[in-house]
């Protein structure tokens, strides 16, 4: 059963100014492993993360850092997730997360789907 459906799109040029701009902004969003990859990738893990909270509703007090994006044994994109994140997904009884990101000309996307077990 579908729990939440997320959708988020990134300008990455824009994005990229944004961080520039405000440094701090990269240390309060990613985690430490995601600071280090290219702007591109950091506009599509922050699409991700905005349509993660989307899915889960949207809930106040999530912790940026609390959901990072991985890729799984066959190399998909994946969400690890602790904390808040993690204490919001036990509370919609969340069993699965499901992440597609994209990048191109300039612009980055994600749609996350969360289920839970009927």
């Amino acid at each position: 059963m579908i729990v939440g459906v997320g959708i988020d799109v990134v300008d990455v040029g824009r994005f990229g100014e944004t961080l520039t701009r405000t440094p701090r902004l990269r240390e309060r969003l990613f985690t430490p492993a995601e600071r280090e990859l290219p702007i591109n990738s950091l506009a599509a893990r922050f699409a991700a993360k905005e349509a993660f909270a989307k899915a889960l509703g949207a809930p106040v007090g999530l912790d940026w850092q609390d959901a990072e994006v991985v890729r799984d044994e066959d190399r998909r994109p994946a969400f690890r997730y602790a904390g808040t994140v993690a204490a919001k997904v036990a509370e919609l009884a969340i069993t699965a997360v499901h992440l597609s990101l994209s990048h191109d000309a300039g612009i980055a996307s994600a749609v996350v789907v969360c289920e839970r077990n009927p």
